[in-house]
């Protein structure tokens, strides 16, 4: 009797091992089906131009509906005047692929976000992380088009932890390491990034780095812009992924 007793005591302790792993699972699954409809591409579109729609990096929507963040880097520089090219996103509808034309609302260089807004009917929209309270160690995910268009305009989810929250420049092991822009940037502020132990690739920049709980978004994907500033002096593509805390998208909307 004592040992049915030890080993219906060690099933038990066995299933509530299980038992988060299990609860976070389904909330990551519920949380997936509800972020989705708020993952847009963005690119441009030129009638004459074969594809006429390029795609560039991942965004999502929040706000009234109407508003879309991605990366900076991902938004086009210049814009075809003889052609007409036009920014925007990229959704799809069922089989098709479709376009929306958006306006470049604000872009902040120094943390490579930018502000896009559409107009027409609004999409669903995802809430922002009130405060920057992620921690190290916290378990997130991510939701974007990892290599664009290539693999169709399917949104892709990832699993992602929280492995460290650091400068957004890497201290130099010499002087003659750094470079001018590496020297530029130590002259401005300083401000923390999230350090993520989870792959993504160049198509998810702009991505949202969210709760699988709540779908609360808690970063923004970066794949460029931060990896050139930390890792200069790797000569080799470490696969680590960075995201730019959600604060500084708040005050992104917040411009006039």
């Amino acid at each position: 009797m004592k040992r049915r007793t030890l080993i219906s005591h060690g099933v038990m302790l066995a299933i509530a091992a299980v038992l988060p792993t299990l609860t976070v699972a389904a909330d990551l699954s519920d949380t997936v089906a509800a972020v989705k409809p708020s993952i847009v591409g963005v690119g441009t579109h030129l009638q004459t131009r074969s594809p006429a729609i390029v795609f560039s990096g991942t965004g999502f929507v929040v706000g009234d509906g109407l508003s879309v963040i991605t990366n900076a880097h991902v938004v086009a520089d210049k814009l075809s005047t003889q052609g007409k090219e036009t920014l925007g996103i990229v959704v799809r509808d069922g089989d098709r692929i479709l376009f929306r034309p958006a306006t470049l609302a604000a872009l902040n260089r120094d943390h490579d976000l930018a502000h896009l807004r559409l107009s027409g009917a609004p999409l669903p929209a995802l809430r922002l992380a009130e405060r920057d309270e992620a921690r190290e160690g916290q378990a997130l995910a991510f939701t974007g088009f990892p290599l664009g268009m290539v693999l169709g305009l399917y949104p892709a989810t990832h699993r992602a932890l929280l492995a460290a929250i650091t400068p957004i420049v890497r201290p130099s092991l010499a002087a003659r390491r750094l470079d001018a822009r590496a020297i530029a940037q130590l002259q401005k502020a300083p401000f923390s990034i999230y350090q993520l132990d989870g792959t993504a690739y160049p198509g998810n920049s702009g991505s949202p780095v969210y709760d699988p709980a709540t779908g609360i978004v808690v970063a923004v994907i970066n794949m460029v812009f931060v990896k050139g500033l930390k890792e200069t002096a790797i000569s080799a593509p470490s696969g680590i992924t960075y995201a730019v805390p959600a604060s500084h998208v708040r005050a992104l909307l917040q411009q006039p």
